[in-house]
C-alpha cells in the first residue's frame, strides 16, 4: 500500500458526527491513518468505529441539549476539537404531497439542525485554538434539488447555506469553513434506492461509476488540512459529474 500524504493531520483532534458507517466511518478511518485524534459520534456506535476512534461516543445529533452536554465533556477530557466534520444524515424519501410532518422534520432536525448544533458548539474551542476547520457534508441535491427528496434536498441546500454563511462568520478568526457535495455514493442509505434511481445515477455519472465512501473521505482529509489552507466557503463537488 502506498504511503499517504503528509496533510497535517497528525496529533490533531477531530469531531466526526455520524461516523459508525458509510462515508462518516471512512473519514474517520482515514483521518485516524493520517495520525487525527478521532472523536467519533453517532447515535449508536458501531464496532469499526470503536477500533479506529480514540474516543466513539453515542448522541442524537438533533438533541441540542444533548450535543452541548457531549461537548463539554469531551473538552473536560482533553478532546476539544481542531476540526469538526458534520457528516450525519438520514433521507425519509417521498413525494412531496405524501410527506409527512415527522418525516420532513426529523431529516431537518437531523441533517440541518444537528450540524448546527454541534458546530455552535465546537465554535468557542476552535477560536480558543487559534482557527480550525469545519467540513460539512452536504450533497448535489442540495444544489439542483431531486424528485422525491422535498425534506433531504431542503436539508441539504440549508447546509450549504450555513456553510457559506458561517465561513463569512468565521474567517476572521481563523476557522476554514467548507462542504463537499457527493452525488450518489455506496453506503446503506443507498442500498434502500429502487434499482432505477442507481441506473440513474451511473447515466448521470461521467466516469461510469458510483463513488466509494473512501472517495468522499479523500475530498473531506483535503479540506480539513492545511493543504487547503487558503481555501473557505467552498462547496466542492465529489460526484463523478453527475450534476452537470
Amino acid at each position: 500500500m502506498a504511503a499517504l500524504p503528509d496533510l497535517g493531520w497528525s496529533g490533531r483532534t477531530v469531531w466526526i458526527s455520524g461516523a459508525s458507517r458509510g462515508i462518516g466511518l471512512a473519514t474517520a478511518r482515514l483521518l485516524a491513518e493520517l495520525g487525527a485524534r478521532v472523536v467519533g459520534l453517532d447515535l449508536h456506535v458501531s464496532t469499526e468505529l470503536s477500533s479506529c476512534a480514540a474516543r466513539a461516543c453515542e448522541l442524537d445529533i438533533a438533541s441540542s441539549p444533548a450535543v452541548s452536554a457531549l461537548a463539554e465533556e469531551l473538552c473536560a477530557a482533553e478532546l476539544a476539537p481542531d476540526a469538526l466534520v458534520n457528516n450525519a444524515g438520514i433521507a425519509r424519501d417521498a413525494v412531496s404531497w405524501k410527506l409527512d410532518d415527522e418525516s420532513w422534520q426529523r431529516v431537518l432536525d437531523v441533517n440541518l439542525s444537528g450540524a448546527f448544533y454541534l458546530t455552535r458548539a465546537a465554535i468557542p474551542q476552535l477560536r480558543a485554538r487559534g482557527g480550525g476547520a469545519i467540513v460539512n457534508v452536504a450533497s448535489i441535491n442540495g444544489e439542483r434539488g431531486k424528485f422525491g427528496q422535498a425534506s433531504y434536498s431542503a436539508s441539504k441546500a440549508g447546509l450549504i447555506g450555513l456553510t457559506k454563511t458561517l465561513a463569512r462568520e468565521l474567517g476572521r478568526f481563523g476557522i476554514r469553513v467548507n462542504a463537499v457535495a457527493p452525488g450518489l455514493v455506496e453506503t446503506e442509505l443507498a442500498a434502500d434506492l429502487p434499482a432505477e434511481v442507481r441506473t440513474r445515477a451511473l447515466e448521470e455519472s461521467l466516469l461510469g461509476k458510483i463513488a466509494a465512501p473512501d472517495d468522499i473521505a479523500r475530498a473531506i482529509a483535503f479540506l480539513g488540512s492545511a493543504w487547503a489552507g487558503h481555501i473557505t466557503g467552498h462547496v466542492l463537488r465529489v460526484d463523478g459529474g453527475q450534476y452537470l
